[in-house]
């Protein structure tokens, strides 16, 4: 298997190694068997060799373009990337029960934290890295694969929201997200949300750290390098 034939093969793996898993029932039979650390480490190998395939699939399809690269699209994933490592650092493991991987425990919906900037910020960090990287990319393949990106983690916002609103109620639902935004800045714009505090600097430098990591091995391991000419 080969062409466009390797790349959509790859991309519905993709997808259904993520949709399939959210099924609230499956994910129940999986868990029951697996044990909840067992099924999260089998689900995470499964969902990085789904992505490895699907991006290799993508260089090895036909290259067909759709516009130039200009020495201007670098710079946009260079200062996107940045954001994308603080939506990732500050949003994992922080009290946010309004989105997958936040935990419950220390929630206060009167200063939600992360979630009053962005209530998915993990989802907004891919589609952030997502959207940044198709510019530069403009072929055909490339830009189906990140704008399918973009699009899965708009969708996957919209199903936890929807999901959440059911098994919460209306009133808990807006008592919760009543200060938190679904497009990134909504609540601070609206006056809804100001930050109090001054940022965790743990978290801060486990953001710096995790940029500079995927800024040295881009080259070593994508064979491109991220920095403008």
């Amino acid at each position: 298997m080969g062409g466009w034939g390797e790349f959509l093969a790859a991309f519905s793996v993709f997808l259904l190694s993520h949709v399939l898993p959210a099924q609230p029932a499956l994910r129940r039979s999986c868990v029951a068997a697996l044990g909840r650390r067992g099924y999260l480490v089998l689900y995470s190998l499964a969902s990085l060799e789904a992505l490895a395939w699907l991006v290799a699939a993508a260089g090895r399809a036909p290259h067909v373009t759709l516009w130039e690269l200009a020495p201007w699209h670098y710079w946009v994933p260079n200062l996107a990337m940045p954001l994308a490592c603080l939506l990732i650092t500050f949003g994992l493991g922080a009290p946010n029960p309004l989105s997958f991987g936040g935990r419950t425990a220390g929630f206060d919906p009167e200063r939600p934290g992360i979630a009053g900037l962005a209530r998915h910020p993990l989802l907004w960090a891919i589609a952030l890295w997502a959207g940044a990287h198709a510019l530069p990319n403009g072929d055909l393949a490339h830009v189906l694969l990140f704008g399918g990106f973009v699009g899965f983690a708009l969708l996957g916002m919209h199903m936890i929201d929807r999901r959440r609103r059911r098994h919460l109620g209306e009133a808990e639902w807006m008592h919760l997200a009543a200060r938190t935004s679904f497009w990134p800045g909504e609540a601070l714009l609206s006056g809804r949300w100001r930050p109090t505090g001054l940022p965790d600097p743990l978290r801060l430098m486990v953001a710096v750290l995790l940029w500079l990591v995927l800024l040295l091995l881009h080259q070593p391991v994508i064979g491109v390098t991220p920095l403008p000419p």
